[in-house]
């Protein structure tokens, strides 16, 4: 998928990330070099590298890393494995992560990188190797460690790769008992956290259901409130695109669309995710699934008649040239940048409702931090406390028992208690923690919205301003 700028001259990604940012800082009372501060990217490396291949020739691998604010420490984004990666989209994202981390309150600066590669091209062996050599490039000039740049899975990585960043990592530092938390997305075994793997859908699950939870906000888009029954179509059944469609089918709403890089499929009366899924494994394709229409463009499923869109791709989807076209009543936008800086202005003016993606995906970096700080506490969650809660309310349990009556079936109570008196497990507690932190923003956001008079995603960056801001302040930077 090609950049909104190759297709339609629109700014380049970085810059329309900052005209969003200023649309929002005229709307606050910082000085211009307090704002200048926060929106700048601080740093960037660029490296090229050579990579022998399993057949012995020598192919020169660009990459990239951007630590965008030290406002905090460390900075925390991830890496993705893309043909298209290049400067300007991993200082975007990494302007991003600053925003996204501030909105959640999860105490990173953002960065980002990236490797110019196609995943499809290369071996497991030779993105074994480009990824240890990357993970040593960035040692080599302190692009990361625990307390300083802490990477993560993108489009195109995942735990495979982090345990190879990690292993290597660890043979190169001197910090081996806190090596773990120098990166996050980790296979559970190797210090991941239980849900991390399907956070980032979860959290977007978790940002929709909030949003059509307001009866007001949905009547003004001619919808009624809750998910139940609302018609989705998904644009991407990578890790986050699949776990959205998951969450919120199994709250009721109606996938009708799906989309991928080979087309997309379409039935109005919905679509089963776990089966086509299936047929995906099985034909190499979600084409040709059976009652459903194929739409050879896989473009062309973000223009589908729908409730809920969610553009879980690459960025730059929905662009200038076809946001007239776009018919969803909700834009959740679940990839970074999915909508450019002009069609966002359109979107807002038709009514349309745009779920930023600096607020509804950031359930990676909510749930990338619970697994940070569980590797740098060495415990895991629940662990301390488990036990203890069942047994508080077992006990509970049996006090009321004993205030109602002894003549109850004693076979029958125990079974009770047992369903009812069980402590939290470590995935109880990330999940717990997730939909909270997502719950939590929502509200301040759309408060800020309604407090502004203006849309979700101006909110979203006025939050961060604020925030971002006060810790400069703090610090005596600025007055």
């Amino acid at each position: 998928m090609a950049s909104s700028k190759q297709h339609t001259g629109e700014r380049s990604f970085f810059e329309q990330v900052n005209i969003m940012f200023d649309k929002a800082a005229a709307m606050t009372d910082y000085p211009p070099g307090l704002l200048n501060q926060i929106k700048i990217c601080n740093s960037v490396y660029h490296m090229e590298f050579p990579l022998v291949r399993d057949d012995g020739t020598i192919d020169v691998i660009k990459a990239y890393r951007a630590e965008h604010s030290h406002h905090k420490n460390p900075t925390k984004g991830g890496i993705r494995y893309a043909p298209n990666v290049n400067v300007d989209e991993v200082m975007a994202l990494a302007a991003l992560m600053t925003y996204k981390c501030a909105i959640v309150d999860v105490p990173f600066g953002g960065a980002k990188g990236g490797i110019a590669i196609n995943t499809r091209d290369y071996s497991e062996g030779e993105l074994e190797r480009l990824t240890r050599r990357y993970t040593f490039e960035l040692a080599r000039k302190n692009f990361i460690g625990p307390g300083v740049d802490v990477p993560a899975p993108d489009y195109g990585t995942g735990a495979r790769e982090m345990a190879w960043i990690l292993d290597t990592y660890s043979s190169v530092t001197n910090n081996t008992l806190n090596a773990a938390a120098c990166v996050t997305g980790k296979p559970v075994g190797q210090g991941g956290v239980r849900g991390r793997t399907e956070a980032t859908g979860r959290g977007v699950y978790y940002g929709v259901r909030e949003c059509c939870e307001y009866a007001k906000d949905m009547k003004k888009l001619g919808l009624e409130k809750g998910l139940e029954g609302k018609t989705v179509v998904v644009q991407g059944l990578g890790n986050v695109g699949y776990h959205a469609a998951y969450f919120l089918e199994e709250a009721g709403a109606r996938l009708v669309g799906l989309a991928e890089y080979e087309g997309a499929i379409y039935n109005e009366a919905g679509l089963d995710l776990t089966s086509v899924v299936t047929h995906r494994k099985e034909t190499g394709s979600i084409l040709d699934y059976p009652g459903a229409v194929n739409i050879p463009n896989s473009a062309d499923a973000l223009e589908l008649e729908c409730d809920i869109l969610v553009p879980a791709a690459l960025e730059g989807q929905i662009r200038s040239d076809n946001v007239h076209r776009i018919k969803a009543k909700i834009v959740a936008e679940a990839a970074n940048g999915p909508v450019t800086a002009a069609a966002d202005k359109i979107l807002n003016e038709k009514g349309c409702l745009i779920l930023p993606d600096m607020y509804l995906n950031a359930g990676g970096v909510t749930v990338s931090y619970f697994e940070w700080l569980r590797n740098l506490s060495h415990v895991r969650h629940g662990r301390m406390s488990r036990r203890y809660e069942e047994h508080s309310a077992r006990r509970i349990l049996l006090a009321l028992q004993a205030l109602n009556n002894t003549t109850v079936d004693s076979e029958r109570v125990d079974s009770i208690i047992d369903a009812v008196a069980f402590g939290a497990s470590e995935i109880d507690l990330v999940n717990s923690g997730l939909e909270d932190t997502m719950v939590g923003a929502y509200h301040e956001i759309r408060s800020l919205s309604r407090l502004h008079d203006t849309d979700q995603r101006t909110a979203s960056f006025i939050s961060s301003i604020k925030k971002i801001a006060t810790v400069y302040i703090q610090m005596g930077i600025f007055p």
